[in-house]
């Protein structure tokens, strides 16, 4: 295949019509949360470890996290261009939604017409958000970069295909450095580029080179800050937070496939389902080596999903564009159905996003954070640091607090499968925090993940013993409390 039919007279214009519907769409769909700096949860760890970068401290020296360097470094950028507020990480994930948006419908365009592929193209950005990307989650930074190796890579006969997968391999490592978990889809890519160089004739010898230079610069993006790190000394630091810690950590019961999740992966498995009986019976694929790229490239995207021992929901947001261009055959206007599918899938989807709850949802959450960081406020300074056992990380930068613990993210300290996975014993760093008397603690009435009981026992035996009721308040189906020290 040559790709999409392009016409001098007036393609591009329309392009750029789908390009602005897709826009339109990212605006919409992520606006509600803009400004919100409760969207979600891990996002704020990441967006105070950036900040704390433009003030000269580091990632897993003073402020530790097993996400890689990269994730921390494009929060920092963010911040350092668009302040210190969530706005900031929120607007520059807009922009990676919009990037990979543009990339599905790229994508898309080698197997359906321009309609079909704008479609795409919003479904992408809907499902983005339905699974958890929809504030500034790490799949909405790496899931782009994925898609920009696919573009890249997808036709092994292009004159500069080993240019483009060189890039390619070079943008896989910088995703690396958003989370490690995206390794079997850089890994697949490489080998579709070398069985694509194959195919047109490279020798063993070739190959074998050319998978050493892909591998260097996988890796080079990893190795050049684990340089840095050892320059100044901390090289242990690196590897523990980027490596060890991960074989430390204690999976849970319920492991990578969770009951409760069936229902939430409903969407997933319909698309699944209905896009491979349309490919096998309604619109077989116009471009077959395409289609069977994206079917592999879909069992890569399941492999980045379930590499870790725990899978979380929004792991699935991986699964996102690989599994909308799977579905294409579905949607496919010229399909006997015509625009039928299209237009159920994309109301569909809508429906399961439903925009109004979400606009709802945030505007209660920012008054109801709000009010929590009012009252703690007068509480806690530069010197006299509040604690956030569970709750909100981002209460620290709305109250003007300083930090505790270098382990300011309050999952690791509670959490029952961090236990042996710091580096300390989560009892003995509680401990020391507490014996400095922080002047307000917060706690959460439901915990988000199994939870060490003597780490309970000791916050909730101190707070019995020292601390009064200082405010209450309800987000994201939590009770959170603030307790103040009265002696």
């Amino acid at each position: 295949m040559t790709g999409p039919a392009i016409s001098s007279g007036g393609a591009w214009r329309r392009d750029l019509a789908a390009l602005a519907v897709i826009l339109l769409a990212v605006l919409v769909v992520r606006a509600p949360w803009i400004g919100d700096a409760n969207a979600d949860i891990d996002e704020q760890l990441y967006s105070l470890i950036g900040n704390a970068m433009l003030h000269g401290q580091l990632p897993f020296v003073d402020l530790w996290d097993r996400k890689p360097f990269g994730l921390f470094a494009l929060f920092a950028l963010a911040h350092a261009v668009g302040g210190p507020g969530p706005a900031a990480y929120q607007l520059l994930a807009g922009l990676f939604t919009l990037a990979g948006a543009a990339m599905t419908y790229a994508l898309a365009r080698w197997l359906v017409d321009r309609i079909t592929a704008t479609g795409a193209g919003l479904l992408y950005v809907m499902l983005m958000s339905t699974y958890g990307s929809h504030s500034g989650q790490t799949e909405a930074f790496h899931v782009p970069l994925m898609l920009a190796m696919a573009l890249l890579v997808r036709d092994p006969a292009h004159p500069h295909a080993i240019r483009r997968a060189l890039a390619a391999m070079l943008l896989g490592g910088l995703a690396l450095q958003v989370k490690y978990t995206v390794l079997p889809q850089c890994l697949f890519f490489g080998l579709w580029a070398l069985w694509g160089q194959r195919q047109q004739g490279a020798d063993t010898s070739r190959l074998l080179h050319l998978a050493f230079a892909f591998a260097v610069l996988g890796l080079l993006p990893t190795a050049a800050v684990g340089a840095c790190y050892a320059a100044i000394g901390e090289w242990d630091a690196f590897v523990f937070a980027n490596f060890t810690s991960f074989f430390d950590r204690l999976p849970a019961r319920v492991g990578r496939f969770s009951p409760d999740q069936r229902v939430f992966l409903l969407p997933l498995a319909v698309l699944l389902l209905l896009g491979a009986y349309a490919a096998a019976r309604m619109s077989p694929p116009r471009d077959r080596r395409t289609y069977g790229f994206i079917m592999l490239w879909l069992l890569a995207s399941a492999a980045t999903v379930y590499l870790p021992a725990t899978v979380y929901r929004y792991y699935y947001a991986a699964l996102v564009p690989s599994l909308v261009l799977f579905a294409l055959p579905l949607i496919d206007r010229r399909g006997p159905a015509r625009f039928v599918p299209l237009v159920l899938v994309l109301a569909g989807a809508a429906t399961i996003l439903f925009l109004p709850r979400q606009y709802a949802q945030s505007q209660v959450q920012r008054a109801t954070i709000a009010r929590l960081a009012s009252a703690i406020a007068p509480h806690v300074d530069a010197r006299h640091c509040l604690w956030i056992f569970d709750g909100p990380t981002a209460l620290y930068r709305m109250t003007g607090s300083c930090l505790p613990t270098r382990f300011i993210y309050p999952d690791h300290l509670n959490n029952a499968l961090e236990r042996d996975s710091l580096g300390v014993k989560q009892e003995a760093e509680i401990a020391r925090i507490l014996a400095a008397r922080p002047p307000v603690i917060v706690t959460a009435d439901t915990a988000l993940t199994p939870q060490n009981p003597r780490a309970q026992r000791l916050v909730t035996q101190e707070i019995a013993a020292h601390y009064r009721p200082l405010a209450q308040t309800r987000l994201h189906e939590r009770n959170i409390r603030a307790w103040q020290r009265v002696e």
